[in-house]
């Protein structure tokens, strides 16, 4: 798990420093975009407590989460229809769950760790 967090944390470090300005355009298919990456990521991070993580379903659920959730906010400005709210909804529900327990079982390791 600490490979997890330190990656997390690198990347977040590398995102601050890296000198990219998104265009705002496209900031609302980005922030679908980061909310289906960081869904994946904490589903990831889950994964690792429960002893089930699986590097081809982590690699494969982030780029397909992350392209269908930007896709769908794309399709759905072009439509006129806000479409992006279904990603909200879905990825952000995950993503509070899944820190939930994450939570929960960083609290138990902790109880019986002592």
């Amino acid at each position: 798990m600490i490979y997890a967090l330190s990656g997390l944390l690198l990347g977040i470090i590398a995102g601050f420093l890296t000198p990219i300005k998104i265009p705002s355009v496209y900031s609302g298919y980005v922030s679908i975009a980061l909310l289906a990456a960081f869904d994946s990521v904490f589903g990831g991070i889950r994964a690792i407590l429960e002893e089930k993580f699986d590097n081809i379903v982590f690699i494969t659920g982030f780029f397909s989460n992350t392209l269908i959730a930007g896709l769908l906010a794309y399709l759905g400005d072009r439509l006129g229809v806000p479409l992006y709210l279904a990603a909200v909804f879905a990825f952000g529900a995950r993503l509070f769950q899944n820190l939930a327990i994450i939570r929960r079982q960083l609290i138990a390791k902790h109880i019986k760790g002592k």
